[in-house]
This record gives C-alpha cells, sequence and structure tokens, in this order.
C-alpha cells in the first residue's frame, strides 16, 4: 500500500493567522521577545507557531535593518506567525502586546486544511 493511500485532509476549518512584527534586538523577561512569544503561545496550547529572521525590512521609526555578508546587523526584523482559532487567539492579545511593545500584531482569516497521517 502507498504511505500515502489512507491519509488525506480531514476537513477546512477557519481559522486565523496572527502576525507579529518585532526586532531581533527587542527583550521582555530578560531573553528576546520572540521567544518569549513562542515559548508563551506553546504554553497556550496554540496549534503552532514560527519565528523567521528577516533580511531586509524597517519599522515604524523607519530605520532600514539589513543582512550583509560583512556586517550581520544585531537588529534585523523578525515576523512571528501563529495559527489557531480567533477564540483561542484574541485573548492573548493583550499579554502578547505587553510582550512586543514597538511591534506590529495583525489577523487574518485563514482557511486550514488539516492533514492525517
Amino acid at each position: 500500500m502507498n504511505r500515502h493511500e489512507g491519509e488525506g485532509v480531514d476537513g477546512e476549518e477557519r481559522a486565523v493567522r496572527l502576525t507579529i512584527y518585532v526586532g531581533e534586538s527587542d527583550m521582555f523577561g530578560g531573553r528576546p521577545a520572540y521567544k518569549a512569544v513562542i515559548h508563551f503561545l506553546r504554553r497556550k496550547g496554540i496549534w503552532g507557531a514560527t519565528a523567521t529572521r528577516g533580511v531586509y525590512g524597517f519599522g515604524k521609526v523607519s530605520r532600514l535593518h539589513a543582512a550583509a555578508p560583512l556586517h550581520l546587523s544585531e537588529d534585523l526584523p523578525i515576523l512571528l506567525e501563529a495559527v489557531d482559532t480567533e477564540e483561542k487567539l484574541r485573548p492573548l492579545l493583550p499579554e502578547l502586546s505587553a510582550m512586543v511593545k514597538g511591534g506590529l500584531l495583525m489577523f487574518e482569516d485563514v482557511r486550514v486544511l488539516r492533514h492525517l497521517g
């Protein structure tokens, strides 16, 4: 039997993607804010979250941050994405806002396809 036989899509589910932009040097509780946020979301049982380092970008003060081969910025943009239901994520916004004081938080409606396997 093909290992993919019997596996499939469990159904389409509405959810939200929470996107948070922070700087790599932003701190919360003695550690990088992006790590604090990921650990917080994990403790809260959110379906999943990822931190991605940007290579070029700017924030609210319009200062450009870039990674260059010979000089790595110490404050690259970090993009955090988490996916779960709005009912689970929305109540976390006050705590998340405190963790990423200068960051940007956004919600987007998404459709999740859950795979069985």
